[in-house]
């Protein structure tokens, strides 16, 4: 399991399309932070969420995990891949284990970032900063919410094989239909894997923070729970698919 997990490790960090949209990920959230910083004039209570929670790294990272495992029959590896690891279940639970392992990192290098720009930026704008400690605990849950991204994009990716379908669904779920129930039905739409759970794990107030409505999020340890379930239901319905599939 180790050597999968190291060999998957490996071809994440040698793949263009993983590299650019980390790179994409990282600037974007750096962009975000300069530009509130400089432009918005966050307040000693706002400055937390505003500038050092604009961390793009779960949408990325589940975009890159359902690229990642569907992109294995779109480009005909699956077969030199389960031959290399014929126990299905291993193979997609390395595939799971290093998209976490990526979500966590790319949030890392993220939060790194987020970190110099953001404090130059409000050096620049006379703008309050926050304490270290409550910098460090949201970097820690802004971590813990991209790792969980990851190994459920994994999972969703292997259910619905075709990419193109798979991301576009995920992105209408995270800019539509779950804005929408949070809004409408907060009680529905705080379990959704993709906004309502990850905002309620990172700990921002939809009402204050999103512009989204009044939902009343889950504390964030029973949302990193409800995630868990999420993914372990993906994995399962994943892991079924995979042994009862002929693969090409």
């Amino acid at each position: 399991m180790s050597a999968l997990l190291r060999a998957e490790l490996i071809k994440l960090s040698t793949t263009r399309t993983f590299v650019a949209l980390s790179a994409v990920a990282v600037g974007l959230s750096v962009l975000l932070a300069v530009l509130v910083a400089l432009l918005a004039d966050p307040t000693p209570a706002s400055v937390l969420v505003d500038v050092f929670q604009a961390d793009t790294s779960g949408l990325f990272i589940l975009i890159l995990a359902i690229v990642g495992i569907s992109g294995e029959w779109r480009h005909r590896t699956i077969t030199s891949s389960l031959l290399a690891a014929p126990d299905r279940l291993a193979f997609l639970s390395a595939k799971t284990l290093a998209f976490a392992v990526a979500g966590l990192a790319l949030s890392v290098v993220i939060s790194v970032a987020l970190t110099g720009f953001g404090f130059a930026a409000l050096a620049i704008a006379n703008g309050p900063t926050p304490e270290a400690g409550e910098l460090i605990a949201a970097y820690a849950r802004s971590a813990c919410a991209a790792a969980l991204a990851g190994a459920f994009g994994v999972g969703v990716g292997a259910i619905v094989r075709n990419q193109a379908v798979a991301i576009v669904a995920v992105l209408l779920m995270a800019l539509a239909v779950e804005p929408i129930l949070l809004g409408v039905a907060p009680e529905v739409g705080r379990f959704g894997p993709i906004s309502g759970l990850p905002m309620a794990i990172v700990d921002v107030d939809p009402t204050d923070d999103s512009g989204i409505g009044d939902a009343d999020l889950l504390d964030p340890w029973v949302a990193v729970a409800a995630m868990l379930a999420w993914i372990a239901a993906f994995f399962t319905a994943a892991a079924t698919l995979l042994r009862l599939r002929d693969v090409e």
